[in-house]
C-alpha cells in the first residue's frame, strides 16, 4: 500500500510560482506513473498533468501546458509540480496520484492511489 503525502502548498499572487511535492511511503515510486489532479470548490476533480514510470514522458492538460512543469526523482520516491505564472483560476486543492501509466492516469478511474490534498490559492 502506497501513501502519498502532498505539500508546498499556499497562498500566492497572481504571476507567482509554487513548487508542490508529493514523497510516497510504504512502496517504491518508480513503480508507478505519477500525476496531479486539482479540484476548485464547487467542481469536479480535473487531471492537470502525469509522468511515466522513468520519467521520460509527460501528459499534460491545455490548462497545464507551458506554465506547469511535473518532473520526478525516484531515488527521494518524490515527484514534483512546478507551477509558474499562477492565475487565479489555477486556485484548487491539488493531489497528487499514483497508477499505472501516464496516460491511465489522465482519469480518475485510472488512479490507484491517491495523495491528501494541499490548498494552493492565487490572488488577483
Amino acid at each position: 500500500q502506497v501513501q502519498l503525502v502532498a505539500s508546498g502548498g499556499g497562498l500566492v499572487q497572481a504571476g507567482g510560482s509554487l513548487r508542490l511535492s508529493c514523497a510516497a511511503s510504504g512502496g517504491t515510486v518508480s513503480s508507478y506513473a505519477m500525476g496531479w489532479f486539482r479540484q476548485a470548490p464547487g467542481k469536479e476533480r480535473e487531471f492537470v498533468t502525469a509522468v511515466a514510470k522513468k520519467g521520460d514522458f509527460t501528459i499534460s492538460a491545455d490548462s497545464a501546458k507551458g506554465r506547469f512543469t511535473i518532473s520526478r526523482d525516484n531515488a527521494k520516491n518524490t515527484v514534483y509540480l512546478q507551477m509558474n505564472s499562477l492565475k487565479p483560476e489555477d486556485t484548487a486543492v491539488y493531489y497528487c496520484a499514483a497508477g499505472n501509466s501516464a496516460s491511465s492516469i489522465t482519469a480518475m478511474e485510472g488512479v490507484d492511489y491517491w495523495g491528501q490534498g494541499t490548498q494552493v490559492t492565487v490572488s488577483s
